[in-house]
């Protein structure tokens, strides 16, 4: 049995954004100096004009780097499970097989009509746990970025923005314009960890109070 996948690309979430921030991030340039090959030349900064990254500054900040390793800490968790779940099958399929020869056609079906459910069981307990994962991360990532909105209010006002733009839709911008590094600093100084669970998907809903 395979460790289990985030279906949320780039993630344990904020682990492999912020493996991507050196490839995303601009390069600044002096403008004495040629661009690098492949590099937009850059203009003058616009005033009134910023750039944030909020997945990056998410992946840099202490608060990220503490759900990451929460996430990750969860992840380990349900694949340990699963694999014990795998573990356990295999031993009593190997068992079949050296009673195989022995059964009678009947209690042969039996026992692979049983085995099969146990795969069945295991595959939907997999697909459930990452389910649970994805809205787990969703959960974490939802409450950081409620965290982050003053941060982004108090850093627009500074800035004098007119318009605040999000990196990854650019192909390129004016590093000063850049306001991640700070956005970085305001989360760090709001908050830096968070605790959480995997959610329990499988637990149905308290019943609506009449």
């Amino acid at each position: 049995m395979s460790k289990i996948t985030l279906a949320v690309a780039g993630a344990l979430a904020l682990a492999a954004i912020a493996s991507t921030v050196s490839a995303q991030t601009r390069p600044a340039a002096s403008a004495a100096s040629a661009p690098a090959t492949g590099a937009l030349p850059l203009g003058p900064a616009i005033p009134g004009f910023c750039v944030i990254g909020r997945d990056e500054a998410i992946a840099g900040s202490l608060v990220g780097k503490a759900i990451a390793a929460r996430l990750k800490q969860l992840d380990d968790q349900a694949s340990a499970e699963l694999q014990a779940d795998a573990a356990a099958f295999e031993t009593d399929r190997k068992q079949f097989e050296t009673v195989r020869p022995t059964l009678d056609q009947a209690a042969l079906q039996t026992r692979q009509q049983e085995l099969q459910s146990r795969i069945d069981a295991i595959r939907q307990k997999q697909d459930l746990r990452n389910r649970e994962m994805r809205a787990t991360q969703e959960k974490a990532l939802g409450r950081v970025y409620q965290e982050m909105i003053p941060v982004l209010t108090q850093l627009y006002g500074q800035h004098k923005c007119s318009v605040l733009l999000e990196r990854q839709a650019l192909l390129g911008s004016n590093p000063e314009m850049d306001i991640t590094g700070e956005a970085v600093t305001g989360l760090n100084a709001k908050i830096t960890t968070m605790t959480f669970d995997r959610e329990h998907l499988d637990t149905p809903a308290p019943a609506a109070a009449h």
